[in-house]
C-alpha cells in the first residue's frame, strides 16, 4: 500500500508577507494530496490567528477527516504545537513532552494510524516533532523521545516515521537516527560529494534542510521533494516536504 505524507512547519500561517493566510496552507496541502499530513507551529485560539484552531480549519479545509493537535506552548491566550491531518483513522494519540531545563517548550506528537493492506491491519507510528535550537538541546530531546514509552513500545519491523521540524543545521542528529536507531532518511539528497539534506529554510531561498522525515520497520521510501511552487515561497518561513512511503 502507497502512503503519501507532507512535513510541513507553516509559521502560523503567517506568510513571509506577514499576512496571516491559512487558505495558502490549506491551498498548498490541497495541491499536495497527502494522506498524512505532520504541521508545527499550529495555532488554537491564539489572538494572532483570530483564535481559530488552525488544526480543523486546515483539516476541513484539505478533507481529512481525522486530526490531533498536541499542545507545547501555552501563552497568555491560546496554545500552539504540532498537528497530525490523517484521511485514515488515528487511533491514539500523546504528545511527548521534549522540553529541556528552561528552554522554550517543545514536544512530539505521536499517533497511531490504522492501515488497511489487502485483508490486513497494521497500524504506522508517527512521531511528528519540533526540536530546540541549540545543539545540545536538540540531542538532549532525542535522547527523551527514543527513551520514551511511547517510542520503546513499537515492536521490531513495526513501521515508523519520526519526522518534523529538526533545526538540525549540520546533520548532528543523522548519525543517531541512522547508525544508533537503525533508521533510513527519506530527505537525504545524495550528491558527489557525500548526502546532504533536502534544504527547506528559507522559503524564499532555502539554505538548511531543518525538514526531515526518518523511517524504519516495514516501510519503504520511494519519492522525497520538497515542495517548490511559487505560493510556498511566501506562505511560511519553510517549505514543504512530500514523501512517498510504500507500507
Amino acid at each position: 500500500m502507497k502512503i503519501k505524507m507532507v512535513t510541513y512547519n507553516i509559521h502560523r500561517a503567517i506568510g513571509l508577507d506577514r499576512r496571516f493566510k491559512p487558505e495558502r496552507i490549506a491551498d498548498i496541502i490541497n495541491d499536495i494530496n497527502p494522506d498524512i499530513a505532520l504541521l508545527q507551529e499550529v495555532d488554537e485560539g491564539v489572538p494572532r490567528s483570530r483564535e481559530l484552531n488552525l488544526a480543523k480549519v486546515i483539516a476541513q479545509a484539505c478533507g481529512f477527516p481525522h486530526y490531533k493537535l498536541g499542545h507545547n506552548v501555552s501563552l497568555k491566550k491560546g496554545y500552539y504545537g504540532n498537528a497530525t491531518l490523517s484521511k485514515l483513522p488515528i487511533l491514539r494519540e500523546r504528545n511527548i513532552n521534549l522540553t529541556i531545563d528552561n528552554k522554550k517548550r517543545r514536544g512530539c506528537q505521536h499517533t497511531s494510524i490504522e492501515i488497511q493492506k489487502r485483508k490486513e491491519k497494521t497500524t504506522l507510528e508517527v512521531f511528528n516533532l519540533h526540536l530546540g535550537l541549540s545543539a545540545k538541546e536538540r540531542q538532549k530531546q532525542a535522547g527523551l523521545l527514543t527513551h520514551s514509552h511511547e517510542y520503546l513500545s513499537i515492536k521490531e519491523n513495526q513501521p515508523c516515521i519520526i519526522a518534523g521540524d529538526f533545526n538540525d543545521w549540520r546533520s548532528l542528529l543523522r548519525a543517531l537516527f541512522i547508525e544508533g536507531l537503525g533508521f533510513e532518511c527519506a530527505t537525504d539528497s545524495t550528491k558527489r560529494w557525500g548526502e546532504s539534506a533536502i534544504k527547506t529554510f528559507p522559503s524564499f531561498a532555502p539554505r538548511g534542510g531543518l525538514d526531515r522525515v526518518y523511517y524504519k520497520g516495514k516501510i519503504r521510501n520511494i519519492h522525497a521533494s520538497r515542495y517548490t511552487h511559487k505560493i510556498a515561497k511566501i506562505a511560511s518561513d519553510h517549505l514543504p516536504i512530500v514523501v512517498e512511503f510504500e507500507i
